[in-house]
């Protein structure tokens, strides 16, 4: 009886220690996609700054309700950040959506249709397959935000969040962007993290080319 109670005390350490192994593991690798999070997406060799009140022209591009502001919204459905910052971008759609008439830009390398991209967004809203918008609004990873006035103006590109989820209040940087908008404010002021890109690049999007967003 002794032997095996011993038998038995031995292979439950090893379950334990096999279970701490794998938690272990596990936290090790959130923390370093956490790590890669908090990285800049690199700037382009041939990035060429928009200035904000710049007039971005999308007539020729998509039908848009006159008089109205746009929130340009550059998604790739392979980018992880893009995925994490899906449910904060639902909400805000579901905030503003009668007030700004809300655009999803696919910045993707893959084929996709209107409908799947609307699947994958869980929204009925327009789609736009036109990678060049992206150098017109001075955006270079994913997910990001271009926010056009009612003239079609630029008056914010930048981050959703400083969170990776998206769920820092203090960080809601398009939240802001937009209140202030719909607030008749002339600009908003933000600090330099709303600003600095991070995400996915926008030529291509693997696990390994994670930064932070928003």
């Amino acid at each position: 009886m002794g032997a095996n109670k011993a038998r038995i005390m031995i292979r439950k350490s090893l379950v334990m220690m096999w279970l701490l192994v794998l938690l272990s593991a596990v936290i090790a690798l959130f923390w370093y996609n956490d790590w890669l999070y908090q990285l800049p997406t690199p700037v382009p060799e041939n990035y060429k700054p928009v200035k904000t009140g710049t007039v971005i022209a999308l007539q020729d591009r998509l039908a848009l309700p006159a008089n109205k502001p746009v929130l340009l919204h550059f998604f790739n459905p392979d980018c992880p950040c893009s995925r994490f910052n899906k449910p904060h971008f639902k909400a805000l759609v579901r905030q503003f959506g009668q007030q700004v008439a809300f655009v999803v830009v696919v910045m993707s390398t893959k084929t996709y249709s209107v409908q799947q991209i609307q699947e994958k967004i869980g929204m009925p809203l327009p789609v736009l397959f036109d990678p060049s918008v992206a150098a017109l609004c001075g955006v270079y990873s994913t997910p990001q935000a271009a926010l056009l006035d009612a003239k079609h103006r630029l008056f914010y590109r930048g981050n959703y969040n400083r969170s990776r989820y998206c769920t820092d209040e203090k960080t809601s940087y398009a939240k802001m962007a937009l209140t202030e908008l719909l607030r008749n404010k002339a600009r908003v002021n933000l600090d330099s993290l709303a600003l600095t890109s991070y995400g996915c690049r926008v030529s291509y999007c693997k696990n390994d080319s994670i930064r932070s967003e928003n």
